[in-house]
C-alpha cells in the first residue's frame, strides 16, 4: 500500500472540508481551494481526518492514491499556512521592482520585462535583488516562480541571472588562456 496515501490528513480547527463526489473543497483562514480528484480514488472525512482510499492494487491506482493524498494535503497546508518561494537576482545592474501589482525586471535586455501575477498570487520585492512569491495554491506559486526564473536563467560561468534562494549553481571554468 502507498506509504503516502495511507496516512490520514488531520483537519485542524478553523478548517472546513467538503467532499462532493470527486470534488474536494477546503476552506481555511487564508482562503478557499477546490480540486477535482480522479473518480477512481475515494476521499472521505472521518472523525476530524481526511482518509484517501483506492479500489484496487493495480499500478495506476497506486500512483493516483499517493498523488491524490499529496494534493489534498497541499490544499490543507495552503489555506492554513500558505506557500512561499524566494528568488534572488545576481548580476551588475540587474534588479526587480514592483509597480502596482506588476513585477518589473531589468535583467540585461534592451527593455524591462513586465509580469502580471495570476489571481491569488502576491509578489513582494524587499530588496532590488530579491523577489518573494506567495499564495495559497502551491502549484500556482511554483509555476509563477518558474516563469520569473525563466526570464533570465542563471548561467554557469559568472552566475548571472535569476535563481531560487536555495538553489546552487554549478560553476564552470572559462576558456583556458593561450
Amino acid at each position: 500500500m502507498s506509504r503516502v496515501g495511507r496516512k490520514p490528513i488531520p483537519i485542524k480547527s478553523g478548517l472546513d472540508v467538503k467532499v462532493d463526489g470527486n470534488v474536494v473543497t477546503v476552506k481555511g483562514p487564508k482562503g478557499e481551494l477546490k480540486k477535482e480528484i480522479h473518480p477512481d480514488i475515494k476521499v472521505e472525512v472521518q472523525d476530524n481526518e481526511i482518509v484517501v482510499t483506492r479500489p484496487t492494487d493495480n499500478k495506476s491506482h497506486r500512483a493516483l492514491h499517493g498523488l491524490s493524498r499529496a494534493l489534498i494535503n497541499n490544499m490543507v497546508v495552503g489555506v492554513t499556512e500558505g506557500f512561499k518561494k524566494q528568488l534572488e537576482i545576481n548580476g551588475v545592474g540587474y534588479r526587480a521592482q514592483k509597480q502596482g501589482k506588476k513585477l518589473v525586471l531589468n535583467v540585461g535586455y534592451s527593455h524591462p520585462v513586465e509580469m502580471d501575477p495570476p489571481e491569488g498570487i502576491e509578489i513582494d520585492v524587499p530588496k532590488p535583488n530579491q523577489i518573494t512569491v506567495s499564495g495559497i495554491d502551491k502549484e500556482k506559486v511554483g509555476q509563477f516562480a518558474a516563469q520569473i526564473r525563466a526570464v533570465r536563467e542563471p548561467e554557469p560561468y559568472k552566475g548571472k541571472g535569476i535563481k531560487y534562494a536555495d538553489e546552487r549553481i554549478r560553476r564552470k571554468e572559462g576558456k583556458a588562456g593561450a
